[in-house]
């Protein structure tokens, strides 16, 4: 009967320890995963703050354009504006992901500005060796910002 009991406890001794390695893996299995998803998650938000910041900031930059200036000045300053906006968010910005209309006509009292953005922001971690192109998620927005009614109108000068 003690020889039982001595076995016993030198089997319990054994199995000391293991839950520890156990939760580890366990922890490891399921924190990777969730940490690669919150990076995602994260870039993926980041972006789309800049890009409704970027939209708002390029309309109001087009229909402040100081007096004596231009459309293709107003665009220019636009761009610039959106430009910084998505830079502050650690995107980069092109030409091409960026389109302004006039509605009914750019810099008339009583038209609008609709500055409209697409961009896509790839996937963190994934490494373009592997191959294709890389997993992204597209983001868009759209602001649009009325000229005034009350305006002079500048127009190509």
């Amino acid at each position: 009967m003690i020889r039982m009991g001595a076995m016993f406890r030198l089997r319990a001794r054994d199995e000391r320890g293991s839950a520890v390695v156990e939760f580890s893996w366990l922890a490891l299995l399921l924190m990777v995963p969730l940490v690669y998803v919150m990076l995602g998650v994260f870039d993926v938000q980041r972006a789309s703050y800049g890009a409704t910041a970027a939209t708002r900031a390029a309309a109001r930059a087009f229909i402040i354009v100081p007096a004596g200036l231009t459309e293709d000045d107003a665009r220019s300053r636009a761009f610039e504006a959106a430009r910084l906006a998505m830079k502050d968010q650690g995107v980069e910005l092109s030409s091409e992901q960026l389109k302004i209309t006039c509605n009914p006509a750019c810099l008339e009292p009583g038209s609008t500005v609709t500055v409209e953005l697409n961009t896509e922001m790839p996937l963190p971690l994934i490494p373009a060796a592997l191959g294709g192109e890389r997993p992204a998620v597209h983001i868009s927005s759209v602001h649009t910002e009325p000229y005034g009614d009350y305006r002079e109108a500048k127009g190509n000068r």
